[in-house]
């Protein structure tokens, strides 16, 4: 699978290991990147990657501050 792949709402549900009908709602409120092309919702691997590093970052962050531990300072 290349960086570049697009793939569909059933592709991706299952790569992040969630529902898809929990993977439409959040694609519809804006929470995960995508591409509507006619009825149907695509997406590029390289976005999805992307977002899911943004969202380990935001873990770490939320996690390490209810610990006491200082916030990593990088966006």
């Amino acid at each position: 699978m290349t960086t570049d792949q697009i793939m569909t709402l059933r592709e991706v549900s299952e790569y992040l290991k969630i529902a898809e009908k929990t993977l439409y709602g959040y694609v519809q409120k804006g929470i995960v990147p995508g591409i509507k092309i006619g009825s149907a919702w695509r997406f590029r691997k390289s976005d999805i990657d992307h977002w899911l590093e943004d969202q380990r970052k935001l873990t770490e962050r939320s996690t390490s501050s209810r610990h006491g531990q200082p916030k990593d300072p990088s966006p």
